[in-house]
């Protein structure tokens, strides 16, 4: 699997360290930014993972900021994407199997905690079934 990850400042830790555990998981990855501590606009670097996964170049993304909640509203901007913000391992399992969500949003959580979800985030599969007929809904709102 190839994932898109990116963060603001506040996640360029925690960032890292995903980046070391999609490595291990023997997925590859392009890292979208920030690269340093100096302070960024998250919006800037959602919409660079957003449009990289919504053009089918990545089959999943991850953002990190402080919160979550930032990267997550920024990226559900771009048409195609379903961004989640997940804190615990229930959500990330759900998001995919129920919502197809094709972008993990990320607080800047414990390391054990964050690895825990995006293990989980990147295994899981889309159920379909009844799941499709919502997306499908979902995707007409976008029209």
């Amino acid at each position: 699997m190839r994932s898109a990850i990116g963060c603001d400042h506040r996640g360029l830790n925690l960032k890292q360290s995903v980046v070391k555990l999609v490595t291990r998981m023997g997925h590859s990855y392009k890292d979208f930014g920030c690269y340093t501590t100096d302070s960024v606009d998250y919006p800037d670097i959602a919409k660079k993972v957003a449009e990289a996964v919504a053009k089918g170049d990545f089959e999943r993304g991850i953002l990190i900021c402080n919160t979550g909640i930032g990267m997550s509203v920024a990226a559900n901007k771009v048409m195609g994407i379903r961004a989640a913000l997940c804190r615990d391992v229930f959500s990330a399992r759900l998001a995919r199997q129920h919502n197809d969500a094709n972008i993990l949003c990320l607080a800047a959580v414990g390391q054990e905690t964050a690895d825990e979800i995006v293990e989980t985030f990147l295994t899981t599969d889309f159920e379909g079934g009844r799941h499709e007929r919502r997306l499908g809904k979902i995707r007409a709102m976008e029209s």
